[in-house]
């Protein structure tokens, strides 16, 4: 039985849909997108095999896999794009990445896959320079916003202007809370889940206020990321905004202790 996705926003045209548990076994929770507007589809973040086959079943009750127009990868992770192979072969639609992916994204798809396609993998990637760039999606389009080193050093977020929605990657992202479907209610309470991955996966404190200014700027209603709860309304994701800006983390944190030789084994 397909997996029921938890509806984001649906005016009748334009819906966003996600889902966050087709993980099963040991890999991380993690939420996988579907965006429609008319008859125009594209997911964002899929992951590997893990998800491909409950989310290719579970998105094909509201559209025809074959014929879906995108697939934006907000980096390079295999619980981002790791069933790059399947989408490529079973789809006819581009793949949406950092310009630093591009090359590298090619390295997931065996000979195999490739010599079944008419043209090269690299044909269907869309590479998206540093600064970002709008693509053309239905009615409307969807905003590739610059997220470098957070955490990756190719890292993009997507905005869709209908909904107002920020899909913000690993951003935002809590590890090991519970009703991760359910959005974030006590803003304090939701620190801890969340403290540990920023301050080891996110760069710096620079790159977070950077970006917050970049968002504050922006007419956002929720902010997504790909891992655990979701910030909903003005006041959620206001709070999310001030404290990720105030957030050591990354190399604000290293000292020498950090880098010296090891001495035990593994």
């Amino acid at each position: 039985m397909a997996a029921e996705p938890i509806v984001l926003f649906d005016n009748g045209h334009h819906k966003c849909l996600m889902f966050d548990s087709l993980v099963t076994g040991e890999g991380v929770q993690s939420n996988q997108f579907l965006i429609v507007d008319g008859k125009h589809e594209a997911l964002i973040d899929p992951g590997g095999d893990l998800t491909y086959t409950p989310l290719s079943v579970a998105a094909s009750r509201y559209m025809n896999i074959r014929d879906m127009d995108y697939v934006f990868a907000s980096h390079q992770d295999p619980d981002i794009i790791g069933a790059i192979d399947r989408w490529i072969v079973h789809t006819r639609a581009k793949i949406v990445t950092s310009k630093l992916w591009a090359r590298f994204l090619p390295h997931l798809v065996s000979s195999y896959v490739t010599n079944q396609l008419s043209g090269s993998v690299y044909d269907r990637i869309v590479s998206v320079p540093d600064a970002g760039a709008n693509v053309k999606f239905g009615e409307s389009y969807l905003q590739c916003l610059p997220a470098h080193f957070m955490h990756s050093v190719g890292n993009l977020q997507f905005y869709d202007p209908v909904s107002k929605i920020l899909f913000s990657g690993d951003l935002g992202a809590s590890m090991g809370g519970e009703d991760d479907h359910l959005p974030v209610k006590d803003f304090d309470k939701h620190i801890p889940s969340m403290i540990g991955f920023h301050r080891r996966y996110i760069a710096s404190r620079k790159v977070c206020q950077l970006w917050a200014n970049m968002v504050r700027d922006m007419d956002v209603s929720m902010i997504v990321p790909q891992h655990g709860k979701r910030f909903e309304g003005p006041v959620m994701v206001d709070r999310f905004l001030n404290w990720v800006s105030d957030m050591e983390c990354g190399i604000d944190l290293m000292t020498q202790e950090n880098y010296r030789r090891p001495v035990d084994y593994v």
